[in-house]
């Protein structure tokens, strides 16, 4: 059985909420009462949304693209297993049945903000970056961004410098 799609009631862009990467029961609290209401939240993408049961249409929305932190937040809200998703505009309370269940959407929130912020403000830094370089003497005269090995700049794991435990100085060979 499909689910319907989300309208946004700012954009009226429509969002198709089938398939979610995660999902499950939450207790979020609301924006304007403060009272805690039980929610089936989804995340898919970069959204995360907010349904009144698990067959029910979307009725809201987290842009996750747009949020700077998720963590823990017991304390805050007064309540066991409960965490914070933040934007620079507002504050969003939820806990969940279990600490696992807890650590579970800490983790893939989290991950979430990390791929939008990644992908949205990664591009354009690095490509400033590069630019920047590209216009800037190197400290030998050569221009920066055209290095002969060693660390390069990109966000990739592959220049993970190893170590050799038998010669702690790689570049002096006794």
């Amino acid at each position: 059985m499909a689910r319907p799609p989300y309208v946004d009631p700012n954009t009226n862009i429509i969002y198709d909420c089938d398939n979610p990467e995660y999902q499950g029961y939450l207790t979020k609290q609301s924006m304007w009462l403060k009272d805690w209401r039980r929610r089936y939240v989804m995340l898919k993408g970069s959204k995360l949304f907010f349904c009144k049961n698990e067959y029910g249409a979307p009725h809201g929305m987290i842009d996750l693209a747009s949020c700077t932190t998720v963590k823990s937040a017991d304390l805050k809200s007064k309540k066991r297993h409960s965490f914070e998703i933040s934007t620079p505009e507002t504050t969003f309370l939820l806990y969940a049945d279990t600490e696992q269940e807890k650590d579970d959407w800490i983790g893939r929130v989290g991950k979430a903000i990390v791929r939008c912020s990644s992908t949205y403000h990664g591009q354009n830094n690095k490509q400033q970056q590069q630019q920047q370089r590209q216009q800037q003497p190197g400290p030998y005269g050569q221009m920066q961004g055209q290095h002969f090995g060693g660390m390069d700049d990109d966000s990739d794991d592959d220049d993970i410098y190893y170590e050799d435990p038998n010669n702690p100085n790689p570049y002096f060979n006794d």
